[in-house]
């Protein structure tokens, strides 16, 4: 597994405004969606083409377009959807899945509730998408799901990453076609599994709170 941690101006600049406690619902969905797209301009550097011959207004010319079979985006249910225009909007032929995961609160670990992908991902590149990659154990569930499905080279889409969430995944997905993408690395996670100094409740701050 590899991490990317995107240096530039503009994600510092977008980061810094999400974190911010006083930002809006509306305008941290906006910036959330900014943000993603310029994670997913590295993301896809390496997303698979192949030529076609066309013709300019000039002449015949040979260009690139994406490979079939096409990539596959998944956001992972429900902070995940927040990401998913800004994702798209790069890749407008990329196919969508969903896969929504919750913590079973007896073994505290990550499990899949619902799902609406192709049941074989051979030679798919997909796209995961969660804002937040803090303790890992949700990240590794669904790529470990994807991988399962055939998918052979999986990256992994988030705002923010925990060092605790990191070793995780480079431990348990050691040896795996996975890359994270995201625009910071922070300091640690806090007594209550929060990012330090992170943004908060992605999913809240995003869609604000519902009472049941």
């Amino acid at each position: 597994m590899r991490i990317h941690v995107v240096d530039h101006p503009l994600v510092a600049h977008k980061l810094t405004t999400l974190r911010d406690k006083r930002t809006d619902s509306p305008t941290f969905r906006r910036l959330s969606d900014e943000l993603v797209t310029l994670l997913a301009y590295e993301a896809t550097r390496d997303v698979r083409t192949e030529q076609v011959d066309i013709e300019s207004p000039v002449c015949a010319t040979t260009g690139v377009k994406l490979s079939h079979p096409r990539p596959l985006v998944v956001p992972i249910l429900r902070a995940g959807l927040g990401m998913l225009d800004g994702m798209v909007r790069l890749l407008p032929t990329a196919e969508v899945g969903f896969l929504g995961m919750i913590r079973n609160e007896e073994t505290l670990k990550a499990e899949t509730y619902a799902t609406r992908m192709p049941d074989d991902l051979s030679g798919r590149q997909v796209y995961v998408l969660d804002p937040m990659l803090a303790t890992g154990g949700t990240l590794v569930a669904a790529i470990n799901e994807l991988i399962e499905r055939g998918a052979d080279d999986v990256t992994a889409i988030t705002l923010l990453a925990a060092p605790e969430g990191v070793e995780v995944m480079q431990r348990d997905l050691a040896g795996a076609p996975v890359t994270v993408v995201t625009a910071s690395v922070d300091e640690r996670l806090n007594e209550a599994g929060y990012i330090v100094p992170g943004l908060g409740d992605a999913g809240d701050r995003m869609y604000g709170t519902a009472a049941g």
